[in-house]
């Protein structure tokens, strides 16, 4: 993936402040894209410039194509998906202390048949204050962004909220999560993500599993079987190297674990949406 990304240095703000900009990127499609689900401590806005493509969150997985910009709240696994014949373009804003409320996935997906090429304008200008970084750029940035979120608010499928709604994890929690979002193909054991923490795993794993419902191990699990299931429906790999991909330690302990949570091997689940599509 070719991408530029202009981060911007924030302060400490109270809870329930406006939303800050903390960065600003624009990407497009190559070869050596990554399409794995993972997590980001700020909401993202996207907003398709060109070509086409699919967004995959935990469960969905839609079509996105230009005139479309998906709104992800903090800590929601997603990523992007390019068509090869039509590589996928987009800029991102990374914006603290924003919510969408518009749907219960933590996400919201809006077609901007109107007022499109202002908010382009807008991004432009974005983008160009922090690549020159002259004096003040990053309150112009700021600036931009408040305009940019003024008239997402106008769409009635957005409900932006600047204030986090619902329960919140610990802070060790929320990274232990986050981090195992972002790399659950690694051979990570509960040894590893304490010391990530500054706990103790006793300590760690209590917590976390009163936050979330279940223990570090097997969030990391699930994680991994969410992942199978795409590699499982989308690709001809076989069980071993899918096994390999995911960081499972053997074939057998995938096949035990798979089962576990689908009720089905991975075989068996691969065929049977392969007829579903016949």
């Amino acid at each position: 993936m070719s991408q530029r990304q202009y981060a911007f240095l924030q302060e400490d703000a109270a809870p329930g402040g406006p939303p800050r900009l903390a960065y600003v990127s624009r990407a497009q499609y190559s070869p050596e894209w990554n399409s794995s689900l993972h997590t980001h401590g700020c909401a993202e806005l996207f907003f398709i410039t060109g070509g086409h493509g699919r967004f995959r969150t935990r469960r969905e997985e839609f079509p996105v194509a230009i005139h479309d910009a998906v709104i992800v709240n903090a800590n929601v696994p997603h990523t992007e998906v390019s068509q090869l014949d039509s590589p996928l373009e987009y800029a991102v804003l990374g914006v603290a202390g924003l919510e969408t409320m518009a749907g219960a996935e933590g996400y919201a997906l809006l077609h901007l048949h109107t007022g499109w090429e202002e908010l382009m304008g807008c991004l432009r200008l974005m983008l160009q204050e922090a690549e020159g970084a002259l004096p003040g750029y990053q309150r112009a940035c700021q600036s931009l962004l408040d305009v940019v979120l003024i008239r997402l608010n106008r769409q009635r499928d957005a409900a932006l909220s600047g204030e986090s709604s619902g329960p919140r994890g610990s802070r060790e929690c929320d990274l232990v999560r986050r981090y195992i979002d972002n790399h659950f193909k690694e051979n990570l054991n509960l040894d590893q993500l304490a010391q990530l923490a500054h706990l103790n795993k006793y300590s760690l794993a209590h917590a976390f599993r009163r936050e979330f419902g279940v223990s570090p191990i097997n969030y990391l699990i699930s994680r991994r079987i969410e992942e199978s299931r795409f590699l499982l429906r989308e690709t001809d790999h076989t069980l071993s190297l899918i096994a390999q991909i995911l960081g499972f330690s053997s074939l057998s302990y995938f096949s035990q674990c798979f089962r576990r949570v689908e009720g089905v091997s991975p075989m068996e689940y691969r065929k049977a949406h392969r007829q579903s599509r016949a």
